[in-house]
């Protein structure tokens, strides 16, 4: 990330964070210790991109930042409630450089904090009304309904990939589900908050928001191929974890596609298995052998039926939820995607992203005043293909 825009989003954090803190204390009654667990994302290294785009867009069309910041807040509530639930879905091991909140304090308590954090966001929209009046505070909760179902559209797109082991993917469905998921909350639906705070003709709403997808899209190709970087240290988050979780990403696609029938067979077999750490599907299993050695114990089923069961148990598809995949799996993987040019690529596709962006931005530009907040926006389309966090 170049110093400027680093500079920017922290300028941004202090006001932005300062009211999370606000709504956190004064909306919930939670003990000392869920009250930390509920700040713990929130206070992890981290760029603050989302309310830093809502902060951007509104002081550039001439909004101020009393008016904007509650609301900025209220999209990193959601941001970082997003993150939980994500972490708990997609099994992972780590979050901004520190452990995911699931695995130092469990499942359950970790789903708790997540929906917390998507309680306390509503008040601070019904509070609009008295900074914004009701027309203002209106058009941003229909924007925050269209985020939040996009959102958990995008996702349950590529749980379904997971889950019904779909492979035969092309970079179209692969942006379909970048466009819900990404794009909306993190670009579009920030700039379009921003916009409204401002008073911003409709004409001009428009316009940001076909530039904020092309900035999506070309962020979260980044955000893939930094996965797959050795620098993990600068990304904060677990390296290759998105091949750990079997995650469709464009440059495993590409990869897919170009390789032969044999190397794709091994590819999917591979992608089949579950990371290690399992789910609930894994004990499932589990359970139910335990359960039917505990019926052969117990004289309820002979010792050869224990065992026809059992046996096909292992010639079933719930065999594989109990194998992992290994590291020797994920670099069998990672060595496809290198094979086949899938970093190129993705750098390639990531590239023509960034360029329409900017494109969109010079019909946008001379219809704003020059200032450091559309300075800033403007270099936000070096910035998503070149930071290396």
């Amino acid at each position: 990330m170049d110093f400027f825009a680093r500079d920017y989003f922290e300028a941004c954090r202090a006001p932005v964070f300062a009211e999370v803190d606000r709504i956190i204390r004064r909306w919930t009654s939670a003990d000392r210790h869920t009250y930390g667990l509920m700040t713990d994302y929130v206070s992890r290294r981290a760029k603050g991109l989302r309310p830093g785009l809502c902060i951007a867009v509104c002081r550039a069309l001439g909004g101020s930042l009393e008016e904007v910041t509650p609301s900025a807040a209220v999209i990193e509530l959601f941001h970082n409630a997003f993150l939980i639930h994500d972490d708990i879905e997609d099994g992972s091991e780590e979050r901004r450089g520190g452990p995911a909140l699931h695995q130092s304090y469990g499942t359950p308590i970790a789903l708790n904090i997540g929906d917390g954090l998507l309680a306390l966001s509503l008040r601070p929209l019904l509070e609009n009304t008295e900074r914004l009046g009701l027309s203002r505070t209106l058009q941003i909760l229909e924007i925050v309904v269209q985020m939040v179902t996009e959102s958990f559209e995008g996702q349950a797109l590529e749980l379904r990939w997971i889950e019904e082991s779909q492979w035969d993917l092309d970079d179209a469905h692969y942006e379909e589900m970048v466009r819900k998921k990404t794009c909306r909350y993190s670009f579009v639906s920030p700039a379009e908050i921003g916009a409204v705070v401002a008073k911003a003709d409709l004409s001009i709403r428009r316009k940001l928001s076909g530039f904020m997808y092309s900035l999506g899209l070309a962020f979260q190709i980044q955000d893939d191929l930094l996965n797959l970087s050795d620098d993990t240290g600068a990304y904060g988050t677990e390296k290759n974890g998105a091949l750990w979780e079997g995650k469709r990403t464009l440059m495993l696609l590409h990869a897919i596609r170009e390789a032969t029938a044999e190397e794709r067979a091994k590819a999917q077999e591979i992608l089949g298995l579950r990371r290690p750490g399992g789910n609930s599907q894994q004990s499932a299993v589990e359970q139910f052998g335990a359960m039917v050695e505990s019926l052969c114990c117990e004289q309820i089923i002979d010792r050869e039926t224990a065992q026809t069961i059992s046996t096909h148990i292992e010639k079933s598809n719930l065999a594989k939820v109990n194998q992992e995949k290994q590291l020797h799996d994920v670099e069998y993987l990672r060595h496809l995607i290198t094979k086949y040019d899938g970093i190129e690529y993705g750098q390639k596709i990531a590239t023509k992203h960034a360029n329409d962006a900017r494109r969109q931005w010079q019909t946008i530009e001379s219809e704003m005043e020059q200032s450091i907040h559309t300075k800033f926006i403007a270099g936000l389309t070096d910035f998503v293909v070149e930071r290396r966090h």
